[in-house]
């Protein structure tokens, strides 16, 4: 794991449970996505959003970027957020994991 991404989006009002959906639903297809690492989906609020995902390599992140959650995140964004997504490349400089299966409990 040494390439990493940092995605934050702004729901529209009224639009930040719709954007939880999304993200929940889209694990499943990130689950699929042989070269990424970890995937976390964050809320802070009525409107604020994250996505925090790492990589082996930049292949691995360019994938991602092209795979089936990023290509549905832009198909909604105009119905869903205020603005683009605002994506950050960066590097993995040290990190601490724990096993477990990627579910978080609502």
């Amino acid at each position: 794991m040494v390439k990493a991404l940092f995605v934050r989006l702004t729901a529209q009002d009224g639009k930040g449970d719709e954007v939880e959906a999304f993200l929940r639903d889209g694990l499943a297809a990130v689950m699929e996505e042989e070269d990424t690492t970890t995937w976390y989906a964050l809320r802070f609020g009525d409107h604020d959003f994250a996505i925090f995902d790492t990589f082996p390599h930049n292949s691995g992140r360019l994938a991602h970027l092209a795979g089936k959650v990023g290509r549905a995140l832009v198909m909604r964004t105009p119905e869903l957020l205020e603005g683009m997504p605002k994506i950050e490349h960066g590097h993995v400089l040290a990190y601490k994991l724990l096993n477990d299966s990627g579910q978080v409990p609502e």
